[in-house]
């Protein structure tokens, strides 16, 4: 599998995941929160800060579209409407940048226009994410791949075809280092629709990529789960306090739940290890709790062993037990005390 760069960290299944915090709108077009909310990632220990770089100009056009899904986050809102409020203004890239790289943190964004990359080209990005809705892009994509940069992409609400020819058009671009993230592009996605079997099998549709997580779900699960599946990146939106508001805080981590997330997941990740069969060295001191057969009662010389007077119990000093079928009904040597390990001297 593969392993490479991202601006000053090594990705890939050998290393620990590397856990992307997406800022989205939930700045709430304030630039001091969004830099509160770098401020908070870096301290939760996040590796990365990631952008979403458009103006609802970019997006889509006044009178386009209105959300009648009752189900959705953003139900009855103009799309137009929407899109101006959660976008990042181009200005406030660079503070926010800059913020995360005093902190040691890579810091890129999704651009959803070929002038977006221009700008982030201009900002010295590491690395460019490509949202699901934007996968079927191919002047996006080409654009970015020509960048020559790691490209993070996910996939969600594509078919298998729409991904293998974006996989395609990023490679044929340029694109030599590609993540592909599984992803549920529903806000918030549920367990139930995440699907995570898919990362290993992704894995072996793409053995020249890494596979990661864009994880839309609540809580941590998830993508703990992913990881132990070979996720090696992970995505996920955050905030300082959902009950701040914000487009997408419903399904944002708090600082404390990023915290967790990077703990969990880096043991998840320890915790894969390799394939192993007996007995481990850290093991080798437990293996005196195993069960062996000892004296149960005082026995006689020549008193015959049986199940009166031998019992199996911890710890292991005495006769493995396997062996306890095979003394019963044998003379014991001499006199022997209730709690002695039962040896072949004694018999």
């Amino acid at each position: 599998m593969a392993e490479f760069q991202l601006g000053n960290r090594t990705i890939g299944p050998n290393q620990t995941p590397f856990i992307i915090a997406e800022l989205s709108g939930n700045h709430n077009q304030s630039l001091k929160r969004g830099l509160a909310i770098v401020d908070a990632m870096a301290a939760a220990g996040a590796h990365a800060i990631k952008l979403q770089t458009y103006t609802a100009n970019t997006m889509t056009l006044r009178g386009a579209h209105r959300i009648d899904d009752p189900s959705s986050l953003w139900y009855g809102r103009e799309l137009y409407e929407l899109y101006e409020e959660a976008h990042t203004p181009w200005e406030w890239h660079k503070p926010l940048f800059d913020r995360a790289r005093q902190h040691g943190m890579e810091a890129f964004s999704s651009p959803f226009d070929e002038t977006a990359v221009d700008f982030l080209e201009s900002l010295g990005v590491p690395a460019y994410k490509i949202a699901s809705f934007e996968n079927t892009d191919w002047p996006l994509l080409r654009r970015v791949a020509a960048t020559g940069k790691p490209v993070i992409m996910s996939t969600g609400a594509s078919t298998l075809a729409e991904m293998a020819e974006a996989v395609d058009v990023l490679r044929a671009g340029g694109c030599r280092e590609l993540v592909l993230l599984k992803c549920t592009s529903t806000y918030p996605a549920t367990p139930q629709n995440t699907n995570l079997r898919t990362i290993p099998h992704l894995q072996q549709l793409y053995p020249e990529c890494l596979v990661g997580l864009s994880d839309h779900t609540m809580g941590v699960g998830a993508s703990v789960a992913a990881v132990a599946l070979g996720a090696s990146v992970v995505e996920k939106h955050v905030t300082l306090r959902r009950a701040d508001g914000g487009v997408d805080s419903a399904f944002s981590l708090e600082p404390e739940e990023v915290a967790l997330l990077v703990t969990e997941t880096e043991r998840a990740w320890q915790a894969l290890g390799q394939i192993q069969y007996g007995v481990q060295r850290a093991e080798e001191k437990s293996r005196l709790y195993k069960r062996s057969v000892y004296v149960a009662q005082d026995i006689a010389p020549g008193e015959l062993f049986s199940r009166d007077n031998l019992r199996v119990v911890r710890p292991g000093d005495g006769l493995p037990p396997r062996y306890f079928e095979q003394v019963l009904g044998k003379p014991a040597r001499g006199a022997l005390a209730a709690g002695t390990p039962l040896s072949w001297e004694v018999l």
